[in-house]
């Protein structure tokens, strides 16, 4: 079903797309800066200052993103159901700033995994809804760029928050409680830049007023869009949290300066490929640029399970960062190519949820291959499944069942 065309005035439009768009990306940067000045600090917290192995850290992180991809389903249903995205968006950052003074005041780990699970609940509240706003003030034909744009903007502040980050380890002679709380700043600016934002524009008269009832049932969405489904279910099996990552580089001898200096360098390549990617998918097609970013990914984590040289992890941070561009707004981009209006921040958030689930299996799985076979297991597990994924998106969705906007 078609969208509701946004307006297309020179005033609602900001930097090539329309000024909601613009605007939300003004919010995740912010956003985006308060949670990566956080998180590569996450497992030296945990694993150093609270002392858990890291199979804890496999299931903190496990559950902190599930929590959020569950509670994406329910959010992007009440978005379709009301008709409105702004104030779950709104609640979402809101309790993501309030998280950040949480972590700072964690004596053990099950508090640090209640102010995490917190972090993510926020997270789960707004994703589905953000993205709903997004796809509904843009074109079909510009949703690529749209996406990318949005991603772009996130990443500057993924960029910008580990860079502050290092900056105040070196500052606050490495106290972490300190720059989680420094961190609320970022995200409570996150909260007011949502304000100039506006709801989605009004439905078309033909168009459901109200969205189905509550079901993770995937009745009534087309075959091309559950086969999706399938093939990101197998690959999120084995994408274990990335702080992974950032644990086998410290294990590689990275200090913590170090740590969080990679993973910046890993945000760089990210916010200056993401829109590129992500604009050639409306050229070529989301399924191909899809698959280089599965590719990509298989190849890095075969590096990270065979590196035993600590320059080689510049090389693997770097190249990650291309596979994240290539997959994450083209991914978004390409659900909304095969979902109705009325019924996109409930897929949206569907896909979350399902998604989710795997995410805590397969950082769990990760944390018990770490601790009983070793650290280049979990790669090595992580790239098979990538491979399987490549394979089945390749097969199951040619080029002809994808829809108009992804003729690869």
């Amino acid at each position: 079903m078609a969208s509701v065309p946004p307006a297309s005035g020179s005033r609602e439009r900001i930097a090539g797309v329309n000024r909601n768009v613009f605007l939300l990306g003004v919010v995740s940067f912010f956003a985006d800066t308060a949670g990566e000045l956080v998180y590569p600090l996450i497992p030296l917290f945990i694993t150093v200052t609270l002392g858990a192995p890291a199979s804890v850290l496999g299931l903190i992180e496990g559950v902190a993103e599930s929590v959020a991809s569950l509670l994406r389903v329910v959010s992007g249903w009440i978005a379709d159901r009301v008709g409105r995205s702004k104030p779950l968006v709104a609640l979402g950052y809101g309790l993501a700033a309030l998280a950040k003074p949480l972590l700072a005041v964690a004596l053990a780990w099950p508090f640090a995994l209640f102010a995490r699970a917190l972090d993510r609940i926020g997270k789960g509240l707004r994703g589905a809804p953000r993205d709903a706003l997004i796809a509904a003030w843009t074109p079909e034909t510009e949703r690529g760029r749209a996406f990318g744009f949005h991603r772009t903007f996130d990443t500057a502040g993924a960029v910008l928050g580990p860079l502050l980050a290092l900056l105040g380890l070196w500052l606050t002679q490495g106290n972490l409680r300190l720059l989680f709380l420094l961190a609320t700043i970022p995200a409570l600016l996150a909260v007011l830049a949502i304000i100039p934002v506006r709801d989605r524009p009004r439905a078309q008269p033909s168009m459901p007023r109200r969205a189905p009832p509550l079901s993770l049932s995937l009745a009534g969405y087309s075959r091309p869009f559950k086969r999706y489904l399938l093939v990101t279910l197998i690959f999120a099996l084995g994408n274990s949290s990335d702080v992974f990552l950032l644990l086998r580089a410290q294990q590689l001898g990275f200090g913590a300066m170090m740590v969080v200096l990679v993973y910046a360098l890993y945000n760089v390549v990210y916010a200056s490929l993401s829109l590129p990617a992500s604009i050639r998918s409306d050229r070529v097609g989301r399924r191909r640029v899809l698959l280089v970013g599965l590719l990509i990914f298989a190849a890095v984590y075969l590096g990270f399970a065979v590196v035993t040289n600590s320059a080689f992890v510049w090389v693997l941070f770097a190249v990650y960062g291309a596979y994240i561009a290539f997959t994450e707004g083209v991914g978004r981009a390409f659900i909304a190519d095969m979902v109705p209006e009325a019924r996109r921040a409930t897929a949206f958030g569907l896909y979350s949820a399902l998604v989710g689930v795997m995410a805590l299996l397969a950082s769990v799985i990760a944390g018990m291959l770490w601790d009983r076979v070793g650290p280049a297991a979990p790669f090595l597990y992580g790239s098979a499944a990538a491979i399987l994924a490549a394979a089945l998106l390749w097969f199951l969705l040619p080029a002809r069942a994808t829809g108009a906007s992804a003729t690869g």
